[in-house]
């Protein structure tokens, strides 16, 4: 490896250990459903978030408590000292990608096969404060 990769790496590294975050993979429902609970909470502050994640009627939305949950969990270590009800904390990115798909046949008329694609997604979602996503936004801008 090159020694610009690696530097690049490194830098990734010590970001990401910066950061809160929970990852959920190959969670075996469709990457769309799942983006319609994402984009409902996404930008929300947490308590308004995991109000509405419980009390929405998609099966998605469990799954998705279940890991802002635990991304809370995470900030919480993080930060020793800090409480979690003190702090305004939100849901600064999600991010809902494709899995593996499960490829099946079914039988249909005159000696065919269907296929059956059944889909499933990695889902990614930081928490961090307002303050750090607004940091950060204005120096993505102006680099």
């Amino acid at each position: 490896m090159g020694a610009r990769k690696r530097n690049a790496a490194e830098a990734r590294k010590t970001a990401q250990k910066e950061k809160s975050f929970a990852k959920l993979n190959d969670c075996p429902t469709s990457p769309r459903k799942m983006r319609l609970v994402a984009d409902m909470i996404r930008g929300k502050k947490v308590d308004i978030a995991l109000a509405m994640l419980r009390f929405s009627t998609k099966e998605a939305a469990g799954r998705l408590e279940k890991l802002l949950l635990s991304a809370l969990a995470n900030w919480q270590a993080k930060n020793e000292g800090k409480r979690i009800e003190d702090q305004e904390l939100y849901v600064t990115d999600i991010n809902v990608d494709g899995g593996r798909m499960l490829k099946r046949l079914r039988p249909a008329p005159q000696g065919r096969g269907y296929r059956i694609r059944k889909r499933s997604n990695h889902v990614t979602l930081l928490v961090d404060t307002k303050k750090v996503a607004i940091k950060e936004s204005t120096t993505q801008t102006t680099a």
